[in-house]
């Protein structure tokens, strides 16, 4: 069958579509209600199925007489380690580390709270609560204690299990003090901590309340796979959101584990045995959905990947590691490949390795512009795929479905919807717009499996994002449909400027910055203006080896800006800088720079990666002539 086809089924007959596809499964129960409608927007998939998403991913495979191939590959560079897990050892090791749990009080419906870096024991912490239908909540390593004090607040924890120490390449960064100290501020203490010593810097345990991990895994029985309800939470995962508060986006058993099922197959055309990397951390949704569960499910081979694009030891690391490993495909965030193209703009370190095994690059988590997309095809030699999804979604919204059909790539464009996402771009009077037109994109209720069923405690919350239009779920994100129905996700909603009635698209003119062949990476926001209302500013990130000085760039940038988008731009204000601020995640942080250009208030973002880059972008602001 063709896409279209497959696509016009699971819109038009999605229990049929979704049965099915739940065939692929191992259930303790298949479900007889394919989906409960009984009351919207609260819909359940799956509603009366049992399964347990441990025994998909790990028993599962072993009982099928493929327990000694590769299940889990662990590089790193920053300790210059490498080990491979079978699918037996991981199921073993998680069923021991299961079993600790549970000899500590850890049930079915209980919060477990993990804190820990890009290491195999993280992924075996995800699956080992999965294997109890224990709620786990993943906290990116290193995280302030602030924010991680609310987290465990929020949702209770009564369990962490964290490690010693995380390592980067310049340093090593302790866990243990930053645990101790969001313990002492929140309200809800947990009972426990499981802490693994890493021997690059093991912490002191408090008696009574920390357990050595490896001796609470020696020490305890191997547990079973509980029965669980389809519609048990199988995550909270806490986004920053826009109020300040984190947001805890949840997702089900039983529609997250078919969905992702889907996915391997359909869109990223992985099979069983095959070496899949997502190039992210255990912490983003893509590590939830593409490190642990997605390819691990399917019967992949999964890489974790204790490194950077660059300086372990150089921009030649993923290139490396695709070599090495026989990787087919690999996914990672666009803000990773600019980091690469700036260290090495000729693409010269691809020729250093044998990169035959390697099949498709799938990019996400902030918009990919066209110039670096055609940058890593022309050295990479394989299909690159911009596609979109959130942390609400869990899989992607668009993208190109790589394993039914070879769908034309378009450059700025993140694809076709993927089946059960019937998405809709609306105006501000909330009426659907015609092809080509800006507007703010959402997508027809009841979405598909496997996307957030809810929030975490918090219904009216959830209820916000889907009442704006009544049966749809507005994303956040404003960009635009061409006539064979590709989206191009231009920016947020919220990145949208209105420069003299004209609205125009941030992540429009950073593609005509990136164009620029001595411009690594771009960021445009909009700044108060007497005049127009608003005017684009732009802060622009240099190639490493390019010998333009500053001001002559800035002029040829605006001159770019002229020829491409025409003097309605009103673009006059750019600067080169150093580096910009992100989230750990990748993704530029566009709000709070225009909160600092205009003199509002803004706080500085719990996720941002490196809060001194916020006095680099002030002085570079200033510059500018803003905040004026």
């Amino acid at each position: 069958m063709k896409y279209q086809d497959i696509y016009n089924q699971s819109i038009q007959q999605p229990e049929a579509f979704w049965r099915k596809m739940a065939e692929e499964l191992h259930w303790q129960a298949f479900p007889k209600q394919i989906l409960d409608a009984e009351r919207p927007p609260f819909y359940k998939w799956f509603a009366d199925g049992k399964i347990n998403i441990c025994q998909n991913a790990l028993d599962r495979h072993v009982d099928q007489g493929r327990g000694d191939q590769p299940a889990l590959i662990y590089d790193s560079p920053v300790t210059n380690t490498q080990r491979t897990w079978t699918f037996t050892q991981l199921r073993d090791e998680t069923a021991k580390l299961a079993g600790a749990l549970a000899a500590n009080g850890i049930t079915k419906g209980d919060r477990v709270i993990i804190y820990m870096p890009m290491i195999p024991q993280a992924v075996m912490a995800m699956l080992a609560c999965a294997r109890l239908g224990a709620i786990h909540s993943v906290v990116f390593g290193g995280f302030a204690a602030e924010q991680l004090a609310t987290r465990l607040d929020d949702a209770q924890a009564k369990l962490v299990l964290t490690a010693s120490c995380g390592i980067e390449p310049q340093r090593i960064v302790e866990y243990k003090p930053l645990l101790d100290k969001a313990i002492s501020l929140c309200k809800h203490k947990p009972a426990k901590c499981i802490v693994l010593q890493r021997p690059q810097h093991p912490a002191k345990l408090e008696p009574q309340r920390d357990l050595d991990w490896e001796e609470a895994c020696a020490e305890a029985r191997p547990a079973d796979c509980a029965v669980l309800n389809a519609t048990d939470e199988l995550f909270i995962l806490y986004t920053s959101g826009t109020t300040g508060f984190p947001k805890g986006v949840v997702h089900d058993i039983g529609g997250y584990a078919v969905a992702l099922k889907w996915t391997m197959t359909n869109l990223y055309d992985a099979q069983p045995g095959d070496v899949y990397w997502a190039a992210s951390d255990v912490g983003w949704i893509v590590g939830h959905s593409y490190i642990v569960y997605g390819p691990l499910l399917h019967g992949c081979t999964t890489i974790v990947y204790e490194g950077k694009p660059v300086g372990t030891p150089d921009a030649g690391a993923f290139w490396r590691v695709i070599s090495q490993h026989k990787v087919k495909v690999l996914f990672t965030a666009p803000t990773a490949l600019r980091a690469i193209k700036k260290e090495d703009p000729q693409g010269k370190l691809t020729a250093n390795y044998d990169l035959s095994a390697f099949k498709s690059l799938f990019l996400a988590g902030e918009r990919c512009d066209p110039d670096t997309l055609k940058w890593a095809e022309e050295r990479l030699q394989v299909p690159t795929i911009d596609h979109w999804w959130q942390t609400e979604t869990g899989w992607a919204i668009t993208g190109l479905p790589t394993g039914i059909e070879a769908k034309p790539i378009k450059h700025g464009s993140a694809g076709v919807p993927m089946v059960g996402y019937d998405v809709g771009i609306f105006n501000h009077a909330h009426k659907q717009v015609a092809a080509g037109e800006l507007g703010a994109i959402a997508v027809k209720l009841p979405l598909p499996p496997g996307t957030f069923p809810n929030l975490w405690r918090n219904e009216k919350r959830y209820l916000q994002a889907l009442e704006i239009i009544d049966g749809y779920y507005m994303t956040g994100d404003a960009g635009y449909k061409d006539k064979e129905d590709y989206v191009y996700v231009m920016s947020r909603t919220d990145d949208i400027i209105n420069v003299a009635g004209h609205r125009l698209s941030t992540g429009q003119m950073e593609e005509i910055l990136t164009s620029h062949q001595d411009v690594a990476e771009a960021a445009v926001f909009g700044v108060n203006d007497e005049i127009k209302g608003q005017v684009p500013l732009g802060l622009v990130i240099k190639n490493a080896n390019s010998q333009l000085e500053d001001k002559r760039l800035t002029e040829e940038l605006i001159q770019l800006m002229r020829d491409k988008l025409g003097p309605v731009a009103a673009f006059k204000s750019v600067a080169a800088v150093a580096r910009l601020p992100k989230t750990r995640s990748g993704k530029i942080l566009r709000a709070v720079m225009r909160k600092v250009a205009n003199a509002e208030d803004w706080d500085m973002p719990a996720t941002i990666d490196d809060p001194a880059i916020m006095d680099e972008i002030a002085g570079a602001l200033t510059q500018l002539g803003y905040p004026r």
